[in-house]
């Protein structure tokens, strides 16, 4: 058993307490809450932790290998479609080595950043040629393993992705080459797979596998319903792209006659264990649909600024039923703070008004809400019974010194979390993964394996 006394802490229905004592027990890595006092002082047998204590942040949507982009792709301007070029040079580069050494400094990144729970949106399932490697997992056991190695909480959300995408007059476009690593061929060998790489990691308690379906453009109508069908019978989460960007939605309806949502909810696929990624260029109906389905939504404020997507309608989202949740994407930056004040940033640019997201739906959306999309929705409370994850944020920095703690996700960044717990296993201190040491030094590695060269001025 562990006791840590929190300076202050943030408690369900968005209480800020003074001087909470939360008592857990259970083995490093899987121990939970069995008490939460506020307004004691300090046992001597406690683990002191200053600042503003808050639970575990969930970072729904990952995908690891685009950190290698990250501060290299911005001379040359471009849409999204450009960019992707990039993130697909990089994509042919990796084997499950290099794919878990990345993997591992970009999970300790998060780790050291506040993020306790991770969901990896992962389609870079086979061989440079396009082949299973022997082991037809190894790319997603590379992940599993290196989530092990951080200590993070990894739902690996298997990704079928069957097609190159779809022309602008509704046309199915073939894989091309790097894409061929994406695919396997049809979603009942997908389930397959998944179904084997399920069995592989079931005797890890930190991971969970989960099922994805990359878009309607890389998955057709007749394979949609047989991935939702798979993760509804394993009851687990799924998830899926949806209307990123504006040619996507173009392209559906020259092929189909509906918008994407339409087509997702004709398939069966909008329920709420479902989180839509993006959700960025919908009309009222498609709001409407997504909110009566109760899915949540997974806004990524950064990546979608980086890219250039535009501003989703996150505030008639959740107005019309859906649920708010935060991801990192490209991992343009790793900072789920960011990501969260980000909604209500640019909501307000969108609308003119100030206010949509209050604090406490915000740190709702990174911490509960967030974890529950990710299958494990015991996480991110302080409460009893749920996973012992707490991070520590100082209130004294330059960013939050003055801040009012119960609007801390309006002040604060990842450089302000100074100790981050899992399950009762303390990860990271001031920055430092406990175990891999300092991150820097092996992002910088894994990135320079894999980087080509960045891009350059009047560049394409």
């Amino acid at each position: 058993m562990t006791r840590y006394w929190c300076a202050s802490a943030w408690l369900p229905e968005a209480r800020v307490a003074p001087s909470v004592l939360i008592d857990t027990d259970g083995s490093p890595g899987q121990a939970v809450i069995t008490g939460v006092t506020p307004g004691v002082p300090r046992p001597p047998d406690a683990v002191r932790l200053d600042g503003l204590v808050l639970p575990g942040f969930a970072d729904v949507h990952s995908h690891a290998f685009h950190r290698v982009l990250r501060g290299r792709t911005h001379a040359g301007g471009g849409t999204f479609w450009t960019w992707r070029e990039a993130m697909y040079a990089v994509a042919a580069r990796l084997d499950p080595d290099s794919y878990r050494l990345l993997a591992r400094a970009v999970f300790a990144e998060m780790v050291v950043s506040g993020i306790t729970g991770v969901g990896e949106f992962h389609y870079l399932h086979h061989g440079r040629d396009g082949h299973p490697y022997p082991d037809p997992n190894a790319m997603g056991r590379s992940l599993v393993e290196a989530a092990v190695d951080t200590g993070i909480r990894l739902t690996l959300v298997d990704t079928c992705y069957l097609r190159g995408g779809l022309a602008a007059d509704g046309t199915a476009v073939p894989l091309a080459d790097v894409q061929h690593r994406f695919s396997d061929g049809d979603a009942q060998r997908w389930s397959r797979r998944v179904d084997q790489l399920a069995a592989q990691v079931s005797g890890q308690a930190s991971v969970r596998v989960g099922a994805a379906i990359h878009s309607v453009r890389a998955v057709p109508p007749e394979q949609l319903a047989t991935v939702a069908a798979w993760a509804r019978e394993r009851q687990v989460p799924l998830h899926v792209h949806l209307s990123e960007q504006p040619t996507e939605n173009t392209a559906t309806r020259a092929a189909y006659g509906v918008s994407p949502t339409a087509l997702l909810a004709r398939a069966g696929v909008l329920a709420p264990s479902t989180t839509v990624v993006h959700a960025t260029h919908l009309d009222e109906l498609d709001v409407a649909t997504l909110g009566a389905a109760g899915v949540s939504v997974a806004m990524c404020p950064t990546t979608e600024r980086d890219l250039a997507d535009g501003i989703g309608p996150a505030g008639r989202l959740v107005r019309a039923g859906a649920r708010l949740v935060l991801g990192s994407d490209s991992h343009a930056v790793i900072d789920l703070l960011e990501e969260a004040r980000g909604v209500e940033l640019d909501e307000r640019l969108a609308t003119g008004s100030r206010g949509s997201f209050a604090p406490g739906p915000l740190v709702t959306a990174l911490t509960a809400d967030g974890h529950r999309a990710l299958g494990w929705p015991d996480a991110g409370r302080l409460a009893p019974g749920a996973p012992a994850d707490l991070v520590a944020i100082r209130m004294d920095s330059v960013r939050t010194a003055g801040a009012d703690p119960s609007q801390v996700v309006f002040a604060a960044t990842a450089a302000d979390v100074h100790t981050v717990v899992v399950g009762g296993r303390e990860l990271a201190r001031d920055g430092r993964h406990r175990v891999l040491g300092e991150v820097g030094p092996l992002l910088a590695q894994a990135v320079h394996e894999l980087a080509g060269p960045a891009d350059q001025p009047g560049a394409p």
